[in-house]
């Protein structure tokens, strides 16, 4: 008797285990894949230089100059916002983040800002 004719067999005797080994076997693909994949969203910027912010001085092109383009922008509270972000993902899970989230006032002078990282 070949092994088609046996796994034939063993499907029509027992349905439930070639339904269970390939559940096993997607199952051990998707932990692999997610403990071993890695995405990274967002862009480095130069988080040392957020100290040198300084709020109603400022400006939007000193702010473009030392970080560059912003990743994201937006509006809060009728306030132009800018966003610079860095997110790494390893599976599931975010293992490192940093981002600064800059307003500014109709003026384009910086309103206020928040910084913050994972610190990892």
């Amino acid at each position: 008797m070949g092994p088609e004719i046996m796994a034939q067999g063993l499907v029509k005797k027992r349905p439930g285990l070639l339904f269970a080994v390939f559940s096993i076997i997607i199952a051990v693909s998707l932990l692999c894949t997610s403990g071993c994949t890695r995405l990274n969203v967002g862009y480095d910027f130069p988080a040392d230089q957020v100290i040198h912010i300084q709020i109603g001085k400022t400006t939007k092109d000193e702010i473009r100059t030392t970080f560059g383009e912003p990743w994201r922008t937006g509006l809060e509270n009728g306030l132009e916002t800018w966003t610079y972000g860095k997110y790494k993902y390893r599976g599931f899970t975010e293992t490192e983040a940093k981002d600064l989230v800059v307003r500014f006032t109709p003026k384009g002078i910086v309103e206020s800002y928040t910084f913050s990282t994972t610190n990892r």
